[in-house]
């Protein structure tokens, strides 16, 4: 069973130090939940993990199946099996979502094996009707430009489509709930739930516990100020939904912004 491994992470963005000894382990088949107030290093986290070059890491270790995950490129962290789903996916005009899933699946094969010819066009058919009808979408919309025009839903659902193609055993979804109404976060919810289960272990990134309605965590914890400094069970998100941050913000003696 593949593992994360973050321990004691210090970040800095521009010389200011954003992530003050983060720790957290997620492994295969569990479903995490980060939550904390704006500017507290939540996406900060989920960029440095693949890779970001805005990102310096100052101190600690990440890890990976036996890898040393900060020595890695970005392509070689999600060839490694880590995968993240942006806040705010970028548009690929010219680039339909099929061929841009077909490369990147190809990029992939050919890094174990440089001689690999690539996944035959009838089999990434095939994988990609069967992805799709798992994660409801109709077919028209592998030929249209990735995320080109898409609404904050469809852009959403790509995403999962792309996580879904590329299988990985750790996926990162920073505020995936960010700008969906309740339809979207409905779909974009259960596309995650239909591809979570004991090869892949989640980190969601969230402000709000409406997601967690949909995606249902074993593990939920509180960053303030840089780290975690809580953590428990779903009953941690509902605490917060009730009572706010005030109460971290007292007990570990962050000002209120």
């Amino acid at each position: 069973m593949s593992e994360l491994v973050i321990k004691d992470l210090h970040v800095s963005i521009e010389g200011k130090e954003i992530l003050k000894g983060l720790n957290l382990t997620i492994r295969q088949g569990e479903v995490h939940a980060i939550m904390g107030p704006n500017g507290t290093g939540k996406s900060t986290l989920a960029y440095t993990l693949m890779g970001h070059p805005s990102y310096a890491v100052t101190g600690g270790e990440v890890w990976f199946k036996d890898q040393n995950l900060l020595e890695l490129a970005p392509d070689e962290r999600s060839r490694a099996g880590i995968f993240l789903a942006f806040q705010y996916p970028v548009s690929i005009p010219g680039v339909t979502v099929a061929n841009f899933l077909r490369t990147a699946i190809n990029a992939r094969r050919r890094a174990i094996n440089p001689e690999d010819k690539g996944v035959p066009i009838p089999e990434f058919r095939k994988m990609l009707k069967e992805k799709m009808e798992l994660l409801k979408m109709d077919s028209v919309f592998a030929g249209r430009y990735l995320n080109d025009g898409f609404s904050g839903g469809e852009k959403k659902r790509a995403e999962i489509l792309q996580m879904a193609a590329l299988k990985p055993e750790i996926a990162i979804l920073d505020e995936t709930d960010s700008g969906l109404d309740i339809d979207a976060l409905r779909i974009v919810s259960e596309g995650v739930n239909a591809l979570s289960g004991p090869e892949m272990g989640v980190l969601v990134i969230t402000h709000y516990q409406r997601l967690l309605n949909y995606i249902k965590p074993q593990f939920v914890h509180i960053m303030m100020g840089g780290r975690i400094v809580e953590s428990g069970g779903p009953e941690l998100a509902l605490h917060l939904e009730e009572s706010g941050y005030d109460w971290v913000r007292e007990k570990y003696e962050e000002p209120a912004a």
